[in-house]
Parts: C-alpha cells; sequence; structure tokens
C-alpha cells in the first residue's frame, strides 16, 4: 500500500483537468497550509466535475464491473494461451491488462500485432516493446468484453511474425 496516491487524467471522466493526492491521516497531517501547492489547486469547477464524476463511479459500480470483467479477460485469454506460442502471460487489474508477447522488447511484433488488432475492431497500445495494453473504459458491459476477447483471439490466431 502506497503511502501517497496520485490520481489524474480520467478522474473527472475526461470531461475537465482534475488530479487529487490520497493519503491517511497520518501522511496528510505532515502537509501544512503554505507547505504545498500547484497551480491549478482548489478549482471549484474541477471539485464540482470530480465530485459528479466519482458519484457516477459509485453509483453505476464501475470498481465492481471493473473487477468482474478484468477476472473474466484474464481467465478468457489464459484459456487460450497454452495453443499459442506468441504469448507468454496475460497480467492485470481489474480492466488495465495486459499481454506479454513472446519476442524481445526491441522486436516490432506487438506493434505489428496491435495493427492487426485494429484492423480487425480492436485499438490496444504497445508498451515496452513487447507488452501490449488494454485500457477499455470502466463502462464497458460483459458482452462488449467478450467480443473484445474474441478479436483478440482471432488476431492471434491469424497472426504471422
Amino acid at each position: 500500500k502506497p503511502d501517497i496516491l496520485i490520481l489524474g487524467k480520467a478522474l473527472s471522466g475526461g470531461a475537465y483537468p482534475v488530479s487529487a493526492v490520497l493519503a491517511d491521516d497520518r501522511i496528510m497531517g505532515v502537509i501544512r497550509p503554505g507547505n504545498h501547492g500547484s497551480t491549478f489547486g482548489g478549482n471549484p469547477i474541477a471539485a464540482a466535475v470530480a465530485i459528479a464524476a466519482l458519484e457516477v463511479v459509485k453509483e453505476e459500480k464501475l470498481a465492481e464491473n471493473a473487477f468482474e470483467l478484468g477476472e473474466l479477460f484474464r481467465d478468457e485469454l489464459n484459456k487460450f494461451i497454452p495453443h499459442t506460442d506468441l504469448v507468454n502471460s496475460v497480467r492485470g487489474k481489474g480492466l488495465l491488462n495486459a499481454i506479454l508477447i513472446n519476442d524481445s522488447e526491441d522486436s516490432s511484433t506487438a506493434w505489428d500485432i496491435c495493427m492487426a488488432l485494429k484492423e480487425n475492431g480492436l485499438l490496444a497500445k504497445p508498451t515496452h516493446g513487447n507488452i501490449i495494453r488494454f485500457a477499455p473504459p470502466l463502462v464497458m458491459t460483459k458482452g462488449q468484453l467478450l467480443d473484445c476477447v474474441s478479436i483478440i483471439i482471432k488476431t492471434l490466431k491469424e497472426f504471422k511474425n
């Protein structure tokens, strides 16, 4: 568990630039007025947007949905991995997942697979050379997730180095 967690970007649902610093009372009690500041800190519109976005996350149970769908994503792809030598592993937490491509970091294989995924209707991001990151929206449904898994498996089956 980190002492301090810094959040940003999607915290407002993409509607407004918002970030936050999270810590328990033990850590936050050390920071006194005037010790810490930010250029846009304390913006009341940003605070209202963030509160509204967090209410949606809570009311629509998006964290629970991300947990369940992430488990499903990894389970489904882990069923496929023994049938291919192209993927070493699947990992992730919630809906932020990745597959580790069985190639070196300096190869173009992950990029090439991402281009093939795009042609088959799914956007993904290569990272660190041989890793493909999947970061779908928290509002994704089970049906949409299974469609994505189908596209990933189809693409990997068709892929030629």
